[in-house]
């Protein structure tokens, strides 16, 4: 996949390349061709695009309903859950102020957005004018869950998943297990389906790419770089929120904490994947923080799966950047319907490298903000360079929330000293 993801960068690269040397001719024949290679590039975005909703509605109600049947277990278990849900509520509040920061001080260059949403065909933005509280409040519960999924309704969709997850949850066990794995099937098929569709990326990616740069040129390389790097900025300070949750509410020594965290920090950024990092985050937990193993050994893996503190961090600021380039301004119940949606995804998200995923994560969100997905198809690409932070804010923030839940927990196992 790390190999796929190089030809991709190196396809947008090229498609960006090809197609402002292309405009910069304006040789009949090149614009032609040019005109006959970039509905490839389409019909690629919208072959990752068709996934999204089954993905999403079979991954939340899957998580849903394991969340929900685990938490009965214990109650350490059920505070786990409550403070991954207050984190991530918090980290998406704090991405929303943070990411319209970043583009009051460094606003996009208007010609520039313009050049490059037309590029990837700005018959997207048809908007309708943003709800108001009450039609939203009304909207919440689908009356017809297929109508709203064909009509984009995210939200109700979420929203509908969410009671299925947890009315399975209260089915006998072997009902419920007929549910979960036929929700599970149905998100892994679309899962090997993302996976299929991106090994076709480095053509769809060139042939959007393409697009782009005939109508943007060579300021497409700006608009990206911009994106790259608030994105990166805005992912890389949930790391610095997450240490310093750790060293005040976890009541960790900020050098100890720090000594811990640097092995965890660099397979992390080497690997970007929460789960392969595990043995680390155990080791620095048992080891560096001295947490007890009936702690660590539970938390730990318990937010690999479900807890990923940069998601809604990472996520909505995609969102937002996508709906500067399009020069809109969601209204205050669409932000809010965007950070509920970014939390129902980052719970139900799997632990896969930002690419599978980046479609599935971000498009729910980007509907439920009634931001045009269009351009996600160009974004993917370079998504290689945030999720090295994504990865890193998430490691940090499991390791903040199994030190909050050990805080007070006594820090030896069935009278033996932590390791």
């Amino acid at each position: 996949m790390k190999f796929i993801s190089l030809l991709v960068l190196v396809s947008l690269v090229a498609g960006l390349i090809a197609g402002a040397l292309v405009r910069a001719s304006g040789d009949p024949t090149l614009l032609s061709i040019s005109g006959i290679i970039e509905p490839f590039g389409a019909l690629w975005l919208n072959t990752l695009r068709m996934t999204v909703v089954p993905l999403v509605v079979s991954l939340l109600i899957t998580a849903i309903a394991s969340v929900a049947d685990t938490a009965k277990t214990g109650g350490l278990v059920a505070r786990a859950i409550f403070l991954f849900t207050v984190l991530l509520f918090f980290a998406a509040t704090y991405s929303v102020l943070a990411t319209n920061g970043w583009l009051e001080v460094w606003p996009l260059d208007r010609a520039a957005a313009d050049a490059f949403i037309a590029g990837v065909g700005d018959q997207a933005v048809t908007i309708s004018e943003p709800p108001t509280f009450a039609s939203w409040l009304q909207g919440l519960a689908p009356y017809n869950p297929v109508k709203a999924a064909a009509e984009d309704g995210m939200l109700a969709l979420v929203v509908f998943s969410i009671f299925f997850g947890f009315a399975a949850a209260t089915l006998a066990p072997d009902m419920r297990a007929q549910i979960v794995s036929f929700f599970r099937a149905v998100s892994e098929a679309m899962i090997k389906i993302v996976q299929w569709v991106l090994l076709a990326g480095p053509v769809g990616v060139f042939a959007l790419a393409l697009g782009v740069g005939l109508h943007a040129g060579f300021s497409a390389a700006g608009t990206l770089a911009q994106y790259v790097v608030i994105v990166s900025g805005v992912t890389a300070g949930s790391t610095l929120i997450a240490w310093v949750i750790a060293v005040t509410w976890g009541g960790q020594a900020i050098s100890r904490f720090t000594s811990a965290a640097t092995p965890v920090w660099a397979i992390a950024a080497s690997t970007q994947s929460s789960l392969a990092s595990l043995p680390a985050m155990l080791d620095a937990a048992l080891r560096g923080l001295q947490i007890a193993p009936r702690v660590a050994d539970v938390i730990l893996p318990l937010a690999v799966a479900i807890f990923r503190f940069t998601s809604p961090v990472a996520n909505l600021a995609v969102c937002f950047f996508v709906a500067h380039l399009y020069n809109l301004e969601p209204s205050l119940v669409q932000i809010v319907s965007a950070v509920v949606v970014a939390y129902a995804v980052s719970i139900a998200a799997v632990g896969l490298p930002g690419q599978v995923s980046f479609i599935a994560s971000i498009a729910p969100i980007c509907l439920a903000l009634g931001v045009p997905t269009e351009v996600l198809g160009i974004l993917i690409a370079v998504e290689v360079i945030p999720d090295i932070f994504r990865t890193l804010g998430n490691v940090t923030g499991d390791l903040a929330a199994t030190s909050i839940l050990a805080r007070n927990q006594p820090r030896e196992d069935e009278g033996s000293p932590a390791p």
